[in-house]
């Protein structure tokens, strides 16, 4: 997998994550290892910072539920608004985690 294949796999992953619900920097690194051999949760970072924007970014977070501080008040309204499990102002990632395949 080139690396414009790979952004491209990356922003399409998002892009299928459903309302409500998110995945970790680290699991959608996961998810995509098996056909792109990279395990990155930084590089997936990187590529949803230059490239995020046309996908639902605020469904991709740190692993303890969490945005950069420039970009927790909009995510947060954004979770309010689509019924994510919150915990204070982070998503409660035990209820809110998902994975390609797994059923609402």
């Amino acid at each position: 997998m080139t690396p414009e294949e790979y952004v491209e796999a990356v922003l399409g992953l998002v892009d299928r994550i459903p309302p409500g619900r998110v995945m970790s920097y680290g699991a959608v690194a996961d998810a995509l290892t098996e056909d792109s051999g990279r395990t990155s949760a930084r590089l997936v970072g990187a590529i949803m910072s230059r490239h995020g924007g046309g996908v639902p970014w605020h469904r991709v977070v740190n692993a303890a539920g969490g945005m950069p501080p420039g970009l927790a008040a909009e995510a947060r309204a954004r979770w309010l608004a689509e019924g994510t499990p919150l915990r204070q102002d982070r998503v409660d990632m035990r209820a809110a985690s998902w994975w390609p395949g797994e059923s609402m």
